[in-house]
């Protein structure tokens, strides 16, 4: 309340009122300022991969660069129009990626689930531990002879070099995930005498969620490189067979087609795992 001496009356201060509205204007361009910003950063990140090919696309036809080597990127999009219109492409994409769904599915199940019983269990951990440790180094396309030896030459094979790769880098970020819970939550929940069941579904899970999300998009980036180069050794269909055959042949236009066509998979592996991770953690903060 504000005094009037003179008058002797009392009057509603309204320094409260303007101090509500200055927080509401504040808030209120504080969120145009981060769509903004959100719109600026899409336009940038389309933007430019179009300025690298128009700038790759001047270079090769003014001859900056050996053209047979670096190919204008209008010859090798004239290129994988002649792929898809042989089918080639379709049977390639569509083999590599089965072969990367089947692959990440057997790799990432195991690894969430080992993942939380090394971050729930210590003894667990102790004993699983140096196994992980002294395997995950492992170059995994170094595995690939032994994967034939006890697979085959068939698909078995090629599914599990996939699966190698992503098990450890699910399980590892899940675990840590696991780690970096609170530990006041574990011990709401043994107050509360929750099972182990009821800890790992209420809090273990819901808690290494962000981790485990960013170990899946590491672990479906490394499937695509992986089995590209699993198809350059062992396979007849494929992305990487595609780029392989066509180094072999000289046919420089279908090779860089089958690294555009592993670049697009590799953007859309990205795009839409960040949209199911902010499906699934709604409550993570975004960083702009």
């Amino acid at each position: 309340m504000a005094v009037d001496i003179e008058a002797g009356t009392a009057t509603k201060s309204p320094t409260r009122g303007t101090t509500s509205v200055s927080h509401r204007w504040s808030d209120d361009k504080k969120k145009m300022d981060v769509q903004s910003r959100r719109r600026l950063e899409r336009t940038v990140y389309f933007a430019s991969p179009v300025l690298f090919l128009a700038l790759w696309q001047l270079a090769s036809t003014q001859e900056w660069i050996d053209r047979r080597f670096f190919p204008p990127p209008s010859d090798i999009f004239n290129a994988i129009g002649e792929l898809a219109g042989n089918g080639q492409l379709w049977d390639d994409v569509t083999k590599s990626l089965t072969r990367i769904g089947i692959g990440f599915v057997m790799g990432a199940i195991p690894g969430i689930l080992i993942g939380l019983a090394i971050g729930l269990m210590p003894m667990f951990r102790a004993f699983v531990q140096p196994i992980v440790d002294a395997t995950f180094p492992l170059p995994k396309l170094a595995l690939v002879p032994l994967f034939i030896l006890v697979f085959g030459i068939g698909e078995m094979s090629k599914y599990m070099i996939v699966a190698s790769a992503v098990f450890y880098l699910v399980l590892i970020n899940t675990a840590d995930g696991v780690r970096h819970i609170d530990g006041i939550y574990f011990d709401v929940a043994k107050n509360s005498e929750a099972s182990r069941w009821l800890m790992f579904r209420k809090v273990a899970l819901p808690g290494a969620l962000p981790d485990m999300m960013t170990g899946l998009r590491l672990a479906l980036g490394i499937a695509l490189l992986v089995i590209v180069g699993a198809e350059f050794i062992n396979a007849r269909e494929g992305v990487g067979y595609l780029i392989w055959s066509s180094w072999q042949t000289f046919r420089i236009d279908y090779m860089y087609a089958g690294l555009f066509l592993a670049a697009a998979i590799g953007i859309v592996f990205a795009v839409s795992l960040r949209a199911l991770e902010k499906f699934v953690i709604p409550w993570k903060p975004e960083r702009y």
